[in-house]
């Protein structure tokens, strides 16, 4: 296959060779429950849809998992604030993240494992860690259990990093580690934690730390090893890099490609929870965007490059998807929808996807297509106009941006209601080519003044007025 993904472990684009032939195995780490998603969140959910859904395209079958990290030190601090039971706070938070990716149309994982639901797998592999010394109980009674990052000659690879350099891991004041900087695989029970956060193990009454809860995940899920893990560019450390630590040190290959997005940021910061700037799917809608909408925005820009998110950015956005959608629709209005992936995606498409999912560059692609299809639409060659629809929806399709997706609901205005509204613009371009005539300039430059207020674009063509919907009515 031709399909080329930047690699973090090597820090070079790589031709991507599936390590069975006609599958990929993905596992995305997904998110911490202890609150409601962020938009950052969701493109996360929606870069790695797109990859998936573009090796289904070129005839992979794809095991997709995503996992939830239901307990954990901010869960149990959000429950405690909230005086509830972390499983409550966190099965919520979980109810609305699934809502959201159902809404940005991400299809529904292969499966999404709960880290609670595995923690014998844990403890499998930490007590293989210990017979192997690359991790230890602490000497101090505590329960707590670490891993000996001295042990693991590769660690700090992934992230670039010597571990002469690194800082000591954030919990390491007051904990028996022979090392600042190894990091925790089982946190002995603490007296101020809640009781129902407590798990059995071999090394005393506890619960995991962050890092084994992946590496368990994947190794039950995926195998020893694995074709794609993915994540945030913030999770490559320490999380990631504690994940490649702990896995090969307990004899897992572990992932062969490692891929990480860019972060979203609001203003000068990453939209973080913790940090408490956050965008959410209810801010999106108040502000007059469809899902639909803010899926074209987190998906034109490059995967792994940085958002710098603003309202004004999405609205932007917003009216470009508006064009497309504007063409689809007319387009089908005149020839029938027909099916979604046929003629072929353009082949300057599929290079654009296939050069690390490149969707900046098919996205110029798309829309070029789109204008030449807006222009056939101004004519009679109805066969031409069906192939530029069926090469529209094939590219718009393996985004999972494509307008007639039944996916999107009434995210369209209703037939009757656009049906009223063609007619009236109609009129209005026929008033508009009346004037024109008539040499009436000033009432036709009226006319399109008017219907531009309204959000309604014309544009004169060789074949006669266009016009596009730049606002949702």
């Amino acid at each position: 296959m031709a399909l080329r993904l930047y690699d973090t472990a090597t820090r070079s684009v790589r031709d991507f060779v599936p390590r069975q032939p006609g599958e990929v195995a993905i596992y995305l780490c997904g998110v911490t429950v202890q609150s409601a998603p962020h938009i950052g969140h969701l493109r996360s959910g929606v870069n790695y849809d797109v990859l998936r859904r573009w090796l289904t395209h070129q005839g992979l079958r794809v095991t997709f998992i995503r996992n939830i990290t239901d307990v954990d030190d901010k869960v149990l601090d959000k429950a405690a604030a909230a005086g509830q039971p972390f499983w409550s706070i966190a099965y919520a938070n979980e109810l609305v993240l699934a809502s959201a990716y159902r809404t940005l149309n991400v299809l529904a994982p292969t499966y999404e494992p709960r880290a609670t639901g595995h923690i014998p797998d844990m403890h499998q592999l930490i007590a293989r860690l210990i017979e192997r010394g690359h991790a230890y109980p602490a000497g101090d009674g505590s329960g707590d259990v670490y891993f000996d990052v001295a042990s693991f000659a590769d660690y700090g690879a992934l992230s670039g990093q010597r571990l002469d350099a690194m800082q000591p891991a954030e919990d390491c004041v007051g904990r028996a580690k022979r090392d600042p900087r190894d990091f925790a695989l089982w946190k002995g029970a603490k007296p101020d934690e809640p009781a129902d956060a407590v798990w059995p193990s071999p090394w005393g009454p506890g619960r995991p730390g962050w890092h084994i809860e992946c590496s368990a995940m994947c190794w039950r899920y995926l195998g020893p090893e694995f074709d794609i893990h993915g994540g945030g560019l913030d999770l490559t450390f320490p999380h990631h890099e504690n994940e490649v630590a702990q896995s090969q040190a307990a004899g897992l290959p572990f992932a062969r490609y490692w891929v990480h997005h860019g972060l979203l940021n609001l203003g000068a910061a990453k939209m973080s929870k913790s940090l408490g700037n956050v965008i959410d799917l209810d801010h999106i809608v108040k502000i007059g965007v469809r899902p639909v909408e803010l899926r074209y925005y987190l998906t034109a820009a490059h995967y792994r490059s940085r958002i710098d998110y603003s309202d004004d950015a999405l609205r932007e956005s917003a009216t470009a998807y508006r064009r497309i959608e504007g063409f689809v629709r007319r387009a089908a209005e005149r020839v029938g929808a027909g099916p979604a992936t046929q003629p072929s995606i353009p082949a300057a498409f599929a290079a654009a996807m296939d050069d690390d999912l490149n969707t900046s560059a098919a996205f110029a692609v798309l829309h070029d297509e789109v204008r030449e299809g807006n222009n056939l639409l101004g004519g009679a060659d109805e066969a031409a106009i069906r192939t530029s629809l069926g090469r529209v929806r094939a590219m718009v399709g393996v985004l999972g941006l494509d307008p007639l997706d039944p996916a999107w609901g009434d995210a369209a205005p209703r037939d009757e209601l656009r049906g009223a509204v063609d007619a009236l613009i109609a009129l209005a371009l026929d008033q508009r080519a009346q004037a024109r005539a008539r040499k009436d300039w000033a009432a036709a430059d009226a006319v399109r003044d008017q219907l531009k207020q309204a959000g309604i674009t014309v544009e004169d063509t060789p074949n006669g007025p266009r016009w596009s919907i730049g606002e949702q009515f």
